[in-house]
């Protein structure tokens, strides 16, 4: 059950206003940046979040993975996003490919600044 789960919490994002309201888009997007490292997309899922006050609401864009998912929440009132990407290393180590792709997560985002942690999941099989 050995696995990498990164997170990353991005203020301030200066990307295009649609990569924050548009699942579609978002979603679509996702799905090519996962197969750009070499990931394999098994199901995906993108909702749109209703508004307030006029403004635009935050979606939701999560895609299953063979290996186990991303998923991305944004908050453009805020200008923010929230994202995680988690793999399985059972059949073999996919943490380069999971770096990769948050890497891409966070450039499409163009934050000024983010908080990005990683956790090693499970432990040695013995």
């Amino acid at each position: 059950m050995q696995g990498l789960h990164l997170t990353a919490d991005l203020y301030q994002c200066h990307c295009d206003a649609a990569w924050l309201t548009d699942a579609q888009k978002l979603g679509e997007w996702c799905v090519q940046a996962v197969q750009a490292v070499g990931l394999q997309t098994v199901n995906q899922l993108f909702h749109t979040f209703p508004g307030a006050e006029g403004r635009p609401g935050g979606v939701t864009a999560t895609v299953l993975l063979a290996e186990s998912h991303v998923c991305v929440h944004t908050w453009p009132e805020q200008k923010a996003v929230t994202a995680d990407v988690y793999v399985c290393n059972f059949s073999g180590d996919h943490s380069a490919k999971a770096r990769g792709l948050m890497s891409a997560l966070v450039n499409r985002f163009q934050p000024e600044w983010t908080e990005q942690r990683s956790l090693d999941r499970g432990g040695e099989e013995g």
